[in-house]
Formats: structure tokens, sequence, C-alpha cells
């Protein structure tokens, strides 16, 4: 109960609300961008916009690894998928993400495709020494939260000498993707996206800690609050960046000091250095190609990569035309603002990502009922 207790309390929610208006400047606007999902989920979830003053506007990031993956690379597991004698595994998020011509995961293991949901990466590896005349493969994605479990299971992999095991890579970095839409027209040139500041994600940050963040509030002018997920630590961390703004301060703060240090996680950045190494550049979806912002299995682990044992090659895809996905997950559209929303798109029936995953802001508004009729 401690977290219902103690971090939902509508009566706290309510005093951090009416400092929020108390402390904001009618004269000026403060357009804050949740990086990560699951924060888009807790403010659709919890209302926290409907306790904000109409100049404080939350912009949605594109912190969903799921929202974020190319279609090529979707096709490249369903291809994998498609294999005799593979078995594939992932998360379960993944199963729905569509790929070309409406395929999916979910589809292709209807059709006779043995793909299995895991809820670990450690599960993968059971699988494997279960079925040695199988080759089984690990769909791996997400940002710096899931990547040290990744780590240790093509370790433990190496130790065992499983031989019909390997890791179709996907992780990705949030400081990278935080880059690359600082630096994006949208934000520098044309300001279809302002951003006076951030918060910063919960999870990835108990890894790799605040420090990364520093660099952004410094270079430009952005402070950026690192908050957890539950409903007052948004409310407190909205107010903190008001309050930065407010004084002309660009610093980064650390409002989830109950889990995140400045440096982090060094054992698990320890195990990701020795079994990753930075690609030169890898593909998001709505961010294009971004450099140095996704990571490939090292050298000494290559007989375990995927990527190299079935020789898969990714081909750019576009995105259905008429989805905007990848103007949500750029700050661009809000969710219900997509004509497909409600519609043709539903949970039932998505057309893209951010309707499928459990951290999308399309299925955040869809999720919590007060965007269903925009269709």
């Amino acid at each position: 109960m401690k977290y219902i207790d103690e971090f939902r309390d509508g009566r706290l929610a309510r005093n951090i609300a009416a400092a929020i208006a108390a402390e904001v400047r009618p004269e000026r606007r403060y357009a804050l961008m949740e990086f990560c999902g699951g924060h888009t989920h807790a403010i659709s979830r919890y209302g926290i916009e409907d306790l904000l003053p109409g100049n404080v506007q939350m912009i949605h990031g594109p912190g969903c690894p799921v929202c974020v993956l190319p279609i090529g690379r979707v096709d490249n597991a369903i291809w994998l998928a498609r294999q005799p004698g593979v078995i594939l595994c992932t998360y379960g998020d993944l199963l729905r993400v569509p790929g070309s011509a409406r395929q999916s995961l979910l589809k292709v293991k209807a059709a006779g495709a043995d793909v299995r949901m895991v809820y670990s990466a450690a599960d993968s590896l059971t699988i494997a020494r279960d079925n040695p005349d199988r080759q089984v493969v690990f769909f791996a994605i997400g940002f710096e939260t899931t990547t040290p479990p990744t780590a240790v299971v093509i370790k433990q992999a190496k130790a065992w000498g499983l031989s019909n095991y390997s890791v179709f890579c996907n992780h990705v970095l949030t400081p990278a993707a935080i880059a690359n839409i600082l630096e994006s027209p949208e934000v520098r040139e044309l300001g279809q996206v302002p951003l006076d500041g951030f918060i910063g994600p919960a999870h990835v940050s108990t890894v790799i800690g605040s420090r990364p963040y520093e660099y952004f509030a410094l270079e430009y002018q952005k402070p950026v609050v690192i908050a957890g997920f539950e409903p007052l630590d948004v409310l407190q961390a909205i107010l903190m960046l008001v309050r930065q703004l407010n004084e002309g301060r660009f610093e980064v703060e650390n409002e989830f000091s109950r889990a995140v240090t400045r440096d982090g996680n060094l054992k698990a950045q320890g195990l990701v250095a020795e079994v990753f190494e930075l690609r030169r550049v890898f593909e998001w979806r709505g961010l294009g190609l971004v450099p140095y912002s996704a990571l490939a299995i090292k050298e000494p682990f290559a007989a375990w990569d995927a990527e190299r044992r079935f020789a898969i090659e990714t081909a750019s895809v576009p995105d259905n035309r008429a989805c905007e996905c990848g103007a949500i997950l750029r700050g661009l559209k809000r969710p219900a603002e997509c004509r497909l929303f409600g519609s043709v798109c539903t949970p039932e029936n998505p057309i893209g990502s951010c309707m499928v995953s459990a951290e999308g802001a399309c299925a955040a508004y869809w999720t919590y009922g007060r965007f269903r009729q925009a269709g």
C-alpha cells in the first residue's frame, strides 16, 4: 500500500497542483516533454494535465522502445520466425507490432511459426536449453533498462556453450534520442515543437544515472528533472521545472532520489560495456537515422549474434502514410490529432506501434478513455 498511500494521495496532488498554479507566470509558456512512455501513461491515467494551468503544456516524447522500432527491424524478426527450426522469443508487446503488409509476429505465429512470449531474457535461455535441436533467437529490445539482462544471457550462453542460442539485438540509447530531438529542425529552426524542459526517464536513469543529462542542460539550456512514475512524482517534477525556468536555471535535478544516483548502476554499466558496442547509426521510427544511438554485440560474443548467424540485412521501410505515429514520437502531434485514431486504429486493430505498446502514447489516450471519441 505504500505507493498508493504516499505517492497517489489526492490531497497532496491538489496541493502540488496549487503550488504549480501559484508559481507559473501567466505571460509565459511552459512546454515540457516527458521523454518516457511510462510518464505519458501516468499523465493520462491520473488526469495530471487536468490539474495544470493552461500555459503548462506536456509534450509526449519518443521514450517507448516498442514504438521507436522501425518496420524494417520488425520485418527482420518476422523473417527469422519463419525460418525452419527457429523458435523466436520476445516480449508480449512486440507480438502485435505491424510490419510490412500488416504482418506481425502474432499473425505468423497463427500461421504456424514458433513464436513465444517471454517475461524476461532469462526465459529465452531456458527455452534454448530445453530445445537443443532448435535454433532459439531472442528478439531483444529496450532502452538502457533492459540492456543489462540481455548482456547477462549472452554471457551465460557463452559460458554454457549454447550453440543453438542467439540474440537479435535492438537495444537503443536514451541520450542519443534526446540529442536528436533537440537538434531537429522542428525544435531548433521551425519552432513547431517548443521545448523548455524535460522530465527525465525513471528506470533508465537507475542504470545510467543523472550525469548523462548534464550535457543537455548545459549545452541546450534545457532543465531536466528525473522523476518516478507515480502521479506525485510527475507533479513534483513539473513544479521543479517551473521553478527552474522562472529562475533562469538550467540544471539536472533528481526527484527520483529514492532510486537514482548521479553515477547510476556501475555494475550494470560494466556488463553492457563488456558485451556491447555502439552502432555507428541506427534507424528509429519517427526520428530516422540517429548516429551512435544503438548497441551491437561485440566480436567476442559474435557466435551468439543473430544478425551474423542469419546474415540479417535491414532495409528501411516507410510507415503507413496515414499513420501519424512518427509525428507523435517527435512531439509534433498528439494521438487524437491522427485521423486514424479511434476509428481505423484501435488496440484491436493497430495501424502503428504507438497504439500497440503498453508505453505508447496512443495506447495511453485510448486506455484511459478520455479521447476515444476523437476518431
